[in-house]
């Protein structure tokens, strides 16, 4: 069971997480001149953003089989991952949209690039706390 939760946890980190951090970063670039693309580019994200659920919810399974769930490098990804899914939920997503119906001006598109740069930068956190796993109780 183990081994197929952690493989559903790294592919939907993969598949999903990681065309969000490739959308979210392109969007400013493309919103004010190619609105067609800007617009495929916010349908991903939205879209993405929300199957990227499964990462932590599978997570969080694994983590219980394992019985990390207290371990600090599980609660700090935990948190960090909170953190990056509120900013692409309450910032990231509304932003694009505001953008695309033309209320985004060109500081809000700098915003977006800034916000896109801080969830790619909590979610290289993350991986690297899968990987390096401080404090773990077996290494």
């Amino acid at each position: 069971m183990e081994s197929l939760l952690l493989s559903v946890h790294v592919l939907a980190g993969i598949l999903f997480v990681g065309p969000v951090a490739v959308t979210s970063s392109l969007f400013p670039r493309y919103a004010g001149a190619d609105p067609d693309v800007a617009g495929l580019l916010h349908r991903v994200t939205r879209a993405y953003g929300g199957w990227a659920l499964a990462v932590p919810l599978v997570g969080l399974a694994l983590a219980a089989v394992q019985g990390r769930t207290t371990e600090v490098w599980v609660v700090v990804a935990m948190v960090l991952t909170a953190i990056a899914g509120g900013l692409l939920a309450l910032q990231i997503v509304p932003r694009q949209r505001e953008a695309l119906q033309g209320d985004g001006a060109a500081t809000g598109l700098r915003t977006l690039a800034i916000q896109a740069g801080v969830f790619n930068l909590l979610w290289s956190l993350v991986v690297v706390l899968m990987i390096t796993r401080p404090g773990s109780s077996n290494g």
